[in-house]
């Protein structure tokens, strides 16, 4: 089972390995492998290409493997780490690619790693600068866990350092310095006072969230600190650039030093394009909107529409409790398939 093969951040090759090899007998897929990025794609010269994607890559595991089934109020449940973050979706993918040889447009299909860390080591962004030809299509789908709904775009993410500074001095004489620790208070509160604005984007609301998510300080138990920082979390609506949203830090933070460590733009949901008004249609679903990053920004960014549509209740991602109910896996393959054959175009 693919849940129980770990495969942590940066520990992908083994998982990797298994995928590559359970495609080799597939005739109909060209196989391409860029470290432990995996590509596989049909040229059955249809009209339009569609992109599926899915990450293969965990949290660190917390006493939350080896999976297990689990009956709960009736619903059947695969429980442990990373079936619902995302790997119920890549199974899905895998079983599909396998076994559609005649799809009415023509798939690539992807599966990835380093998606739970830093953005500059996401196997899908080092694909496509690698191998940009592979990035070719009408449609993107990223199997991130959408409880089997479609959710459109994705709100951009900042991760920012707010620093304070002061002056150092021995405690006991605590007047003859600044504590920079105490001049973080406004920017805690601040934080506390902000309200996040809910964003409408193409018929959908986008909800977004300013916070502190750690403070760092000190220098020693009798030294008053020179310095301290706050680090804050932004995630905005797909209305805004990161350079806008950057620009709104400083306008929210004025006058305090600023410093960027990641940032990622969003995506807006792109849903008037004709196969995603198709996919829609097909599996029956109302648009909502992504709180979270994911990388269908990457393909928005290259101009190819891209929804996330996975297995999985995505307030259960990376938690300790971590579960997919049964029935949204097989919904989601039977959506993907009944799609991907219907009448051709």
């Amino acid at each position: 089972m693919l849940c129980d093969i770990p495969s942590v951040s940066g520990h992908e090759t083994t998982l990797a390995d298994l995928i590559e090899q359970a495609l080799t007998d597939c005739a109909h897929l060209e196989i391409t492998r860029d470290g432990d990025t995996i590509a596989a794609r049909t040229r059955l010269g249809r009209a339009q290409r569609v992109i599926i994607a899915g990450h293969i890559d965990t949290v660190p595991v917390n006493h939350n493997l080896p999976t297990r089934f689990e009956t709960e109020n009736d619903v059947d449940y695969l429980w442990g780490r990373g079936t619902v973050d995302m790997k119920a979706g890549v199974a899905v993918q895998l079983k599909l690619a396998r076994e559609l040889t005649d799809p009415v447009v023509d798939l690539t299909w992807m599966w990835y790693d380093h998606e739970e860390v830093d953005s500059s080591l996401n196997g899908l962004g080092r694909l496509a600068r690698n191998r940009p030809d592979l990035f070719t299509g009408d449609f993107a789908i990223l199997g991130e866990p959408s409880n089997s709904q479609v959710e459109g775009g994705c709100n951009g993410n900042i991760r920012a350092e707010i620093r304070a500074f002061g002056r150092r001095a021995h405690s006991a004489r605590a007047w003859m310095g600044e504590n920079a620790i105490h001049k973080v208070a406004p920017i805690l509160a601040t934080l506390a006072a902000y309200v996040p604005r809910d964003v409408e984007v193409e018929g959908l609301v986008y909800r977004e969230g300013l916070n502190a998510v750690g403070i760092s300080g000190g220098v020693a138990g009798n030294v008053i600190p020179d310095e301290a920082m706050v680090h804050v979390n932004y995630r905005f609506a797909p209305s805004r650039t990161a350079a806008e949203a950057i620009a709104h830090l400083h306008d929210v933070f004025p006058g305090y030093e600023i410093t960027v460590v990641d940032e990622s733009e969003g995506a807006r949901p792109g849903l008037d394009a004709p196969l995603a008004l198709e996919f829609l249609s097909a599996v029956g679903a109302e648009a909502r909107p992504k709180y979270g990053w994911t990388d269908v920004a990457r393909f928005s960014a290259l101009g190819i529409p891209a929804v996330n549509y996975g297995p999985g209740d995505p307030s259960k991602a990376h938690a300790d409790d971590e579960r997919v109910a049964v029935a949204q896996i097989e919904e989601c393959e039977r959506a993907l398939r009944s799609w991907l054959t219907a009448t051709k175009r």
